[in-house]
C-alpha cells in the first residue's frame, strides 16, 4: 500500500515532485552563460550573499561525476545531522542551463525537510549533513544522486543539478511524545498506548462498535508545548488503521523516518483539523469520519483505502519548524 504521507500533502517543489518555476531566467543570463566554472562549480553572478536570490551561470566543461559541496558563507549555528528538521531556501538549475527550474525565494516560502527521512534527493541528504545553520552552500549533484536516467518534470534525464541552499534553521527531533497521560475512559473509542520509548504505540479499535460521525481529536499524552497553528509545519510519527477491520494502512515507525506536514498543504481535512490546536510534544488520538478523510477517487485508488472508510490515527506531534 502506498505511503499515505505522499497523498496528504500538496507537493510544493522539485524535491518531491518537480514542476516548472515561474522564474523566467535572469536578466544577466547572457553574461552568466560566459562566466567560467571553477572547480566544477558554476559561478554565482549576482545575489551571492546569504538571503539573496542568487543568479547562477551556466556550467562550463564536463560536469563533475561526483557530488561536490562548497560553503559560500559559513554560519555560526549547529552542524546538521540525520534526524534534524531543517528549514532552507534554495535555487536549483541544471548544470548546462542558465534558467532555474525551481526556487523558494520567489515563493517566499522556505522548504522544511527532515534529514535522513528520504524526503529529498540523495545529493541533498549527503551534501547538507555537517553543514552549519546560517550557511549558504552550493551543491553540484551528479545524476545518480539526483533524478537519474528518468529525469523529473522539467529536469531532463541524466541531468547534473546545481543548487544554492541557505540553511535557515534546524532542530533535533525527540524520539517520542511525552506528557501527562489523559484518561481514555470512553469505551466506544480506540485506545492508544502511552509508552515513551520511541517505539510505535499500540492502537486498539473497539469491536462491534459503530464509528463516531464527527471528528475525534483527544489527547493521550498532553505536553506543555506550544499550540499548533494552521500555518505551522509539524514533524510527526504516527500509526494509522481502518476502523472497520483494524487493518494498519500506514506506520512511520516501521521505516524509522518521521514525516513533516506543512499543515497549510495537508489535504486530509480531519488530520489537519485534528492537529491544529493541540500542543507540540503531545500524543493524540484522531478518528476521522469519511467526509473528512480521503474523498478524492484518484487518491483512494492510490492509497488502497476503501471508499467511505473511517480512519484512526495515533499521532506523536514531535516538533514544529
Amino acid at each position: 500500500m502506498r505511503r499515505l504521507a505522499g497523498l496528504l500533502v500538496v507537493p510544493l517543489l522539485l524535491l518531491s515532485a518537480a514542476c516548472g518555476s515561474d522564474d523566467k531566467g535572469s536578466d544577466s543570463a547572457s553574461a552568466s552563460a560566459s562566466a567560467p566554472s571553477k572547480g566544477g562549480f558554476p559561478a554565482i553572478t549576482a545575489g551571492a550573499k546569504f538571503g539573496e536570490k542568487p543568479t547562477l551561470a551556466k556550467g562550463t566543461g564536463t560536469p563533475p561525476k561526483e557530488l561536490k559541496t562548497k560553503v559560500i558563507s559559513e554560519g555560526d549555528g549547529a552542524k546538521l545531522k540525520n534526524g534534524d528538521v531543517t528549514q532552507v531556501n534554495y535555487l536549483g538549475q541544471q548544470y548546462d542551463s542558465t534558467k532555474p527550474f525551481d526556487n523558494s525565494f520567489d515563493r517566499k516560502q522556505p522548504f522544511d525537510l527532515t534529514l535522513g527521512a528520504g524526503m529529498v534527493i540523495q545529493g541533498w541528504e549527503k551534501g547538507l549533513i555537517g553543514q552549519k545553520v546560517g550557511s549558504r552552500v552550493q551543491l553540484v549533484i551528479p545524476p545518480d544522486l539526483g533524478y537519474g536516467a528518468q529525469g523529473q518534470g522539467d529536469i531532463k534525464p541524466n541531468a547534473t543539478l546545481v543548487f544554492v541552499v541557505d540553511i535557515l534553521k534546524a532542530k533535533q527531533i525527540p524520539a517520542s511524545a511525552k506528557g501527562t497521560a489523559v484518561a481514555q475512559d470512553n469505551m466506544d473509542l480506540p485506545k492508544v498506548g502511552t509508552n515513551t520509548d520511541g517505539k510505535a504505540p499500540s492502537l486498539t479499535i473497539p469491536s462491534k462498535v459503530d464509528p463516531p460521525k464527527k471528528l475525534v481529536s483527544n489527547y493521550v499524552l498532553e505536553s506543555k508545548g506550544d499550540v499548533v497553528k494552521e500555518t505551522d509545519s509539524v514533524v510527526v510519527n504516527y500509526v494509522a488503521k481502518l476502523w472497520k477491520d483494524g487493518k494498519e494502512f500506514d506506520n512511520t515507525y516501521t521505516t524509522g523516518k518521521t514525516q513533516t506536514f506543512p499543515l497549510a498543504q495537508v489535504t486530509l481535512k480531519g488530520l489537519k483539523d485534528g492537529l491544529v490546536g493541540k500542543k507540540i510534544g503531545s500524543r493524540v488520538l484522531l478518528v476521522v469520519p469519511p467526509d473528512q478523510g480521503i474523498t478524492d477517487k484518484e487518491q483512494l485508488e492510490k492509497s488502497g483505502i476503501p471508499a467511505n472508510s473511517t480512519l484512526v490515527f495515533a499521532v506523536d506531534i514531535l516538533a514544529k519548524v
